[in-house]
């Protein structure tokens, strides 16, 4: 398990866990960083990155991503399971 910020350009990843206060948790929830959700990283600067999540190109801040703890995962694992 490893935060969001360390991911690269291309990467896919799992979410496992959400954290910090209730307001950001939901509002991250809201975008759609939920448990198991897979994310495709599009691109990072500095921390800050530009992802695909649920079928929406979102931005989320070196803070926010710090929040995000989650698990690199491999395209063909995804299409062997049917989740892509």
């Amino acid at each position: 398990m490893l935060p969001l910020t360390y991911v690269k350009t291309g990467d896919m990843a799992k979410v496992l866990k959400v954290s910090g206060k209730d307001m950001v948790r939901k509002h991250l929830a809201d975008l759609g960083f939920v448990d198991g959700a897979i994310v495709t990283v599009i691109s990072s600067h500095d921390g800050d990155i530009i992802l695909n999540v649920k079928d929406s190109r979102l931005a989320v801040t070196r803070e926010m991503a710090d929040k995000i703890m989650i698990e690199l995962v491999d395209r063909k694992d995804l299409i062997k399971a049917k989740v892509l």
